[in-house]
């Protein structure tokens, strides 16, 4: 075993000396936050890299998904994925709505346009799918549905930014779309994330929210938080900006060399290209099928013993924590296909600074394990592989 662990995702950062002239006039400027110069330039940058009209910055991404609910109002019920990570649905809770889950496409693994129009109720007031590992929705089915039926979409996008599809930009799509800036996000800056929005009326409506409703020195006019993003984390995106493509070029690299390497693994299914115009590998995921000598959980496992940490991403289900498990369509019966791809999922390191030498420490261990076992290596002997 290798005393270096490979982590299954880890941060894209600059060289420190090439942030410290951002410090330098934060220090200078002693403006810290409340759209500060370095916020104003992110949100502008931001819009032109993305090719969208207005953005508006948060600490994180799931204040700005609860931020999005409150600016549309929604109330009532909200159709959406149990295939995503925790905030999506808990930004629901956090503004009294019921979430209403519906099974995923089992190609695209995002919310099946299918199934949504019989979980549709006189409650239900929006949708809200998830571009998950930056694959795009059916945004066109979606978006049908949600005209006959008068509803919002509000994407949860957290995975998806850069994405375009063949008419631009993904994010475009919908009422709002949510990104995330996390840490082990494709861009960065340590921590945040932003709303895109349609018109310059609803950003200022979310501009307000983000700031306890302040309009003014005296003015409040909403019953907002404190979401925004600082100097800091401004700057830095700024920075990361820079770079940001050579990352994602990476990326696609790391994602190439997977695919020719596993292909001929009897078992180890690679998710098929989604058709964007514009991916941004934000993830590299793997299923784990029934002709493969391990089953998901012991090939997870087992890449462990190698001091490689692979991520079960998304299991459990969310509707399987004990919050939403109670809830009608929470019920595994309504949710078979989620069900299944989370027993398989399984999602392999990436990131820009993964070497060759490092994937191919992980593509040896997926290898080793599909032997059969009176011809495998000693490496594979102590975890059972049939």
């Amino acid at each position: 075993m290798s005393d270096k662990p490979i982590y299954v995702t880890q941060p894209h950062l600059p060289p420190l000396e090439d942030f410290l002239p951002y410090l330098q006039e934060i220090w200078d400027r002693r403006i810290l936050t409340n759209g500060g110069p370095f916020h104003q330039q992110l949100e502008k940058a931001l819009c032109d890299y993305l090719g969208v009209e207005h953005i508006a910055l948060f600490a994180n991404g799931t204040l700005a998904l609860v931020t999005a609910l409150q600016a549309l109002r929604i109330t009532g019920e909200v159709i959406t994925t149990p295939y995503s990570f925790v905030a999506t649905a808990h930004s629901l809770l956090w503004n009294g709505i019921k979430p209403v889950f519906v099974d995923i496409d089992p190609h695209s693994l995002n919310l099946d346009p299918r199934r949504i129009e019989a979980a549709i109720t006189p409650q239900t007031t929006a949708i809200l799918p998830v571009h998950c590992y930056g694959r795009p929705c059916d945004v066109e089915a979606i978006q049908r549905i949600a005209d006959i039926y008068n509803l919002k979409v509000i994407y949860d996008a957290a995975h998806a930014f850069g994405v375009e599809d063949a008419g631009g930009s993904l994010l475009r799509h919908g009422d709002l779309s949510i990104l995330s800036f996390h840490a082990t996000k494709v861009f960065n800056t340590f921590e945040g994330g932003a709303i895109v929005c349609p018109d310059a009326k609803t950003k200022q409506r979310i501009d307000h929210l983000k700031n306890f409703g302040f309009v003014d020195e005296v003015t409040v006019v909403a019953p907002g938080i404190n979401g925004k993003m600082s100097e800091i984390n401004a700057a830095l995106g700024l920075l990361q900006l820079q770079r940001v493509d050579g990352a994602i070029e990476r990326r696609r690299q790391i994602d190439r060399r997977y695919r020719a390497l596993l292909g001929g693994i009897p078992g180890i299914r690679c998710l098929p290209d989604s058709g964007e115009a514009l991916a941004n590998h934000a993830y590299f995921p793997i299923l784990v099928e029934d002709d493969y000598p391990l089953a998901r959980d012991g090939l997870y496992e087992r890449l462990r013993e190698e001091n490689i940490y692979s991520r079960r991403y998304f299991y459990p289900l969310i509707s399987d924590f004990p919050m939403y498990r109670g809830l009608p369509s929470a019920q595994r019966g309504n949710l078979a296909v989620a069900a299944e791809i989370s027993s398989r999922i399984l999602c392999l390191p990436i990131y820009p600074d993964l070497t060759d030498e490092q994937q191919l420490r992980v593509i040896d261990v997926l290898r080793g394990c599909s032997i059969p076992a009176r011809t495998r290596s000693p490496s594979c002997a102590n975890v059972p592989c049939a």
